[in-house]
């Protein structure tokens, strides 16, 4: 007797509805590296270190968290994402303060490192955080394209792209188009102007113009495999002294200026080896190894 079309189409259906027990088993096997990291057990040290130096130097807290919270989640450490929330969150009444900065630190890591890292992160700090913080963080999006602020957003893009990258702003646009046109158009627009600058906002924190270039050099330093992107973004973070907009940031003229220097761009690379190595145990880079053996 043939069977009705329907019954056919129904138990397609709920096959493919599941996934068998061997594709469950290739996805989630050893040379997948499937998981997040754990923290392992001197984190804290490594991050106490970086605050240390940061500290001498007159740095503020945001420089060096924002730093530490960019290498750790391109690491896939959430572990490690939290336990530098405990260490940066001493202070009482710097606790919602540290928490809204270190999400847009991670937000902002999607330009560099993708979103799946962010999710992992983001969902484990927000996890680790007491009720008294997770009750006061902002739910208010501020980055919703609207008729009204569409060419604002593309504004600003444009001013943080030729802040970072003159007098090649246009030589770089023109050279990304060439390998696909729209690349130089979702990098420019979708990347340094909606997500990248900063939108005017009466809630949550901002990672201004000398952070965000910390934060580009601090993810792809942390990836491997990109040192143009690296010398292009510490180049970056040295117009922004040259152009002023370092002070619309968190640090003072002598920070800033200290940051942009052979020195400071040094301390910022060499602390973010020291958490690479740390959070892969000598392994380096998890960013985009290769296969490790089963």
């Amino acid at each position: 007797m043939a069977r009705h079309p329907h019954s056919e189409h129904k138990s397609s259906s709920s096959e493919m509805s599941k996934l068998s027990p061997s594709l469950k088993a290739l996805i989630k096997a050893p040379a997948a590296r499937p998981s997040t990291i754990p923290a392992p057990a001197n984190i804290t040290s490594v991050y106490q270190k970086i605050q240390q130096t940061a500290q001498s130097k007159q740095l503020s807290q945001p420089s060096w968290v924002a730093l530490s919270t960019a290498a750790t989640i391109t690491m896939n450490s959430p572990e490690s994402l939290a336990a530098l929330y405990e260490l940066a969150s001493t202070n009482p009444n710097k606790q919602v303060e540290t928490a809204e900065l270190m999400r847009e630190v991670g937000l902002k890591c999607i330009s560099f490192n993708g979103i799946p890292r962010t999710i992992n992160c983001l969902n484990a700090l927000k996890a680790s955080l007491p009720d008294s913080v997770t009750s006061q963080l902002s739910r208010t999006p501020t980055r919703i394209p609207t008729p009204e602020n569409i060419t604002a957003i593309s504004e600003r893009g444009l001013a943080l792209w030729n802040s970072i990258y003159r007098p090649f702003e246009k030589k770089l646009f023109n050279k990304l188009a060439d390998s696909h046109p729209d690349l130089p158009v979702h990098i420019l627009y979708n990347n340094y102007g909606a997500l990248l600058s900063d939108p005017e906002r009466s809630t949550g924190a901002s990672v201004g113009r000398i952070l965000t270039s910390v934060v580009a050099v601090s993810c792809l330093r942390a990836q491997s495999g990109v040192a143009p992107q690296v010398t292009s973004h510490l180049f970056g973070l040295r117009k922004a002294i040259e152009d002023g907009s370092w002070a619309t940031d968190v640090e003072g003229e002598e920070a800033a200026r200290w940051l942009a220097s052979d020195e400071g761009n040094t301390w910022i690379l060499d602390s973010v080896d020291a958490i690479v190595d740390a959070i892969s145990q000598g392994a380096g880079s998890n960013f985009a190894p290769g296969s490790a053996k089963l």
